[in-house]
Order: C-alpha cells, then structure tokens, then sequence
C-alpha cells in the first residue's frame, strides 16, 4: 500500500534535488521569507547602534564614572530649567498679582511718607504692648529691624530748644498694614547719585502691594500729607531756594499776629484789604484772560518792620512764605524763571533788597564770582511770556526805592506801593499801648500821661529833623519799664542819630563804589 508524503517534504526534496520552480509566484514567496528570516536573525543576534549615538551608548556601559556624570549634568540642566521657569513664573504672578510705587525724594511725597510711616511704626510699637491674637496681633509684632533717625528741634519761648528723635524705616525691606491689606516697603538708596545742593544720595521707596489694593496708594498719600499738614498748623512754612527747587528752611515758625506789627494808620489795613480781595478774583482773572498774580512793593528806611509785616500777612492768610535771595550764587535767569514759577501752593514770593540785588553785580572781590541773574532775566521770570500764570502774590522790598529802575516797578509788576516810614506818633502810641497798657503797677491815668508824653517827643523829633525807627523803639521798650521808657527818650533819639548818620555815610561809600565801578 503506497505511503503519502507531507507537501513540505516534496518541496524540500525537490528543491535539494536541483529542480527549479515552475511557479514565479512560488520564487517571490520564497525570497520574501528568506530575508525576513535574516532580518529577524540579525535583529536577534543584537546588532549595536553606529554612528554618535553608539560611541554614547558604548561610553555609558563600559564607563560607571561617564555614566555617573551624564545623571548629574541631566539632574543639573532640569534644575536650571525649573529655576528659570519659576523665576518667570514668579515674574509673571508679580506683575499680575502685585503692582509697585515708587517715590523718589524728589517728590515732596516722599517726606510725607516718611513721617506718616514713623507715626505707623510708633503706633505699631504701641500695639505690641497689648496682648493681641490672630492677624492684628500678628501685624503689632511684625517690625522694622532697619531704622534710621530724623533729630528736630522745637524751639521754647524762653529761646531754648529741645530735640524730637523720630524713627523712621531706614534702607531695607520693611512690611506693615493699612485698611486690612499688607504692603512692602523696599527703601533704597543710590550709591553713586547725590544731590549737588545737600551732598546726600538720592533715595526711592517703593511700595508694593496685591492688585486688588492698588486704590489704597491715592489713600495712603493723602493721610499722609494731611498729617504733614498737621504739623504745620498754626505755623509758618519759610522756604528757600536750593538750586531750581524750592526746600524748607529750618522748623517752621510759629505764626505771628498781625496785630503785633504796628503801621502808620491804614497802610496795613490797606495791604491786607488788596491781598484778600485779589485772593477772591481768580474767577474773574480767568474769564478776562488776564495772568492771575499781583505785585507789591514796601519801601522804606532799615527796620521800619516790611519784613515782619510780610511775615505776619502770610500768617493771617494760612501761607508759607518763599524768600529768593537774587544774590545766591549760582542763580541763573533759567533757574529763577522756574523757581517763580513753581513755587510751592498757598505761598507768598519774597525778593528782599532788591535795590542791592544788582548794585555789585561786577564784583568780583572776597566773593570771587558775579551775580547770574540779569536784570532783563528778572523782568521777563516776572511777567514774561514762560512766566507762571497761576496764583503768584508777590513782595518786593527796598531800603532806596529811587534807585530801583522805573521798568521793574510800573504797573502790572508792581500793583501796590506802600512806604513803611520810620516811626510816627501814631505807631508810638500803638506800639506804646501793646507793650504797657496791661502793666499792673500803672494806673490809667499814668499810662495815658506817658502816652502822650511820648507821642509829643516824637512828633518834635520829627520837626527837628530826627528818625527813629520801629525797630529801635520797641527794643527800648523791651528794655524798659513804661516810665524808664519815655525818662529815657533823649539817649534813644542821641543813639538815632549815630545810626542814621552811620546808615548815611555807608550809603554814600556803596554809591562812590558802584559809580566807579566798570
């Protein structure tokens, strides 16, 4: 009985026996098979990679220590990447999520915040006394460890003073709440930038807070400023110039009252009258097109009380006063323009001596420089065209005023002239009622006797020829008892005289010296 084969085994034997294939179909299957079996073979057999990824391949299994290395420097440039992108997340939540001020000093809000941040931390030094909890207690014991000191002095009205120690946030970061929001506060202070007028560096703060609190910053300035501003009350602001801006001058002064300075009858009634009602058209000055400012000029001999009387107007109006000295070395035309027209609000403009203002303006002697300010400079920071077109009361004062340039003093820079003489009879009584009149040793009848005793030998000193100023009478009555005072009348007439001859021949060597001038 015949034995079948497999059909594999037919194929084996016919292809071992030489016999070629009839079927192109059968060869095509059999060479795809062949090299698929290769393929799989050498893929089997573990082939390595070539080129730059096998010597890295190569590197890493046959060296532990390259291996090592190639984790590190991976763990390294993953850190770096995670640091940058914090960085700039963090970046970007800040300016998202915060918003920052900054207040140079500069800006006149940067003292105010100074002094209103003193008060915070003197407030907050008295929170932490008190057994608090949760966030207020938290905010009470949460304080600067970087302060820096700003000394005042208060004067007493026996011409002592004392010294007011405030401390302040110094250079640093510094954190503190305000109406339930925290804010930073970063103090920084140049190294390499000073102010050429105080020789200190220039110094920012910046304060910074969420977004969502960025309404409280107008908050913040304007209690700020406020209790500046309360400081200030009942006081008399005097600001000078440093450089192009104006700055204080000192403490402020206590306020003194306008009837402590004593005029000839109705020169300070009619003064006051002409500043309050100019301060009442600015209306009217708008609607006409016409600058709102207005120009006076006192004249007189020394010590006659302009000065006083200016400080004494700008006391009962609430102003602070700003004196310019035209002298001041290194005062340019530029620079006075923009001092006159950016004066601080509520101000009064004071050029004090004017007459001397350009009298040596060549010499060149002790004080080795030249005044800079020209007298053209001047008229045009007056009433010129870059000149300011807000409120400005100005004052001139002059011990000669013939010898002023009708062009400085005619109408529209000049608005009011008022001579403030020497004493009268009528201010010697005025000034001889204030001194005396509550004494209580001195009956009516005395006093009025003196009085009049006094006022006689004034008005024949005045037909005499002879002057005394204001000045001189009231320190005699300083000095004096009410009857010491009017005994001793003719040793302070014999000390006029020396003065007003004194005053008389310096005048003259002034002239000789500017009329030989080149």
């Amino acid at each position: 009985m015949p034995m079948l084969l497999p059909q594999t085994a037919k194929i084996s034997d016919n292809a071992s026996a030489g016999v070629p294939s009839t079927s192109p179909a059968s060869d095509a299957a059999s060479l795809s098979a062949g090299d698929l079996a290769e393929q799989t073979v050498g893929a089997a057999g573990g082939d390595k990679p070539t080129g730059l990824r096998g010597v890295v391949q190569n590197a890493l299994d046959s060296n532990p220590y390259f291996s090592a290395g190639f984790g590190l420097m991976a763990l390294g440039v993953g850190a770096q990447v995670l640091r940058r992108s914090a960085v700039h997340a963090a970046t970007l939540a800040q300016r998202r999520l915060l918003v920052s001020l900054e207040i140079s000093s500069k800006d006149p809000s940067y003292l105010w915040v100074l002094q209103w941040m003193s008060a915070q931390s003197a407030r907050q030094a008295q929170l932490a006394k008190k057994p608090m909890r949760g966030i207020e207690g938290l905010a009470s014991r949460i304080r600067s460890h970087e302060l820096a000191v700003e000394t005042k002095y208060e004067q007493r009205k026996d011409g002592s003073s004392t010294a007011e120690f405030s401390l302040v946030p110094g250079p640093g970061t510094h954190f503190f709440r305000y109406k339930d929001a925290w804010f930073q506060v970063k103090r920084e202070r140049a190294t390499n930038m000073l102010d050429l007028n105080s020789g200190t560096p220039w110094e920012t703060v910046h304060l910074t807070t969420l977004s969502r609190d960025r309404d409280l910053f107008p908050l913040l300035l304007s209690e700020a400023r406020q209790l500046a501003q309360q400081a200030q009350v009942g006081r008399t602001v005097i600001y000078t110039a440093w450089g192009a801006e104006w700055r204080p001058f000192g403490r402020p002064r206590e306020k003194r009252l306008l009837e402590s300075v004593v005029l000839d009858k109705g020169v300070k009634e009619r003064i006051v009258d002409d500043v309050r009602a100019f301060m009442g058209r600015g209306k009217w000055y708008s609607e006409r097109g016409i600058p709102y400012r207005r120009g006076y000029i006192l004249y007189g001999p020394p010590g006659s009380g302009k000065s006083s009387f200016i400080q004494a107007l700008a006391g009962s109006l609430d102003y602070n006063i700003c004196v310019l000295n035209l002298s001041e070395r290194g005062l340019t035309d530029d620079k006075l323009n923009h001092l006159l027209a950016n004066a601080p609000e509520r101000s009064i403009m004071l050029l004090e001596d004017i007459d001397a203002a350009f009298s040596q303006r060549q010499q060149t002697g002790e004080a080795g420089f030249s005044a800079n300010v020209t007298f053209s400079g001047l008229l045009n920071a007056l009433d010129g065209v870059a000149s300011s077109t807000s409120q400005r009361i100005l004052f001139l004062t002059t011990n000669h005023i013939e010898k002023l340039d009708p062009a400085l003093i005619r109408p529209g820079r000049v608005d009011l002239k008022e001579i403030i003489d020497d004493a009268t009879p009528y201010q010697a009584s005025e000034l001889f009622t204030r001194f005396y009149h509550d004494e209580a040793d001195l009956s009516e009848d005395v006093f009025v006797e003196l009085r009049d005793r006094l006022v006689e030998d004034i008005e024949t000193a005045l037909q005499e020829g002879s002057r005394v100023s204001m000045a001189a009478l009231q320190g005699h009555f300083i000095r004096n008892s009410a009857k010491d005072a009017v005994d001793g009348w003719s040793e302070l007439r014999r000390m006029a005289e020396v003065d007003a001859a004194l005053r008389a021949s310096a005048a003259g060597q002034a002239s000789a010296r500017f009329a030989s001038s080149p």
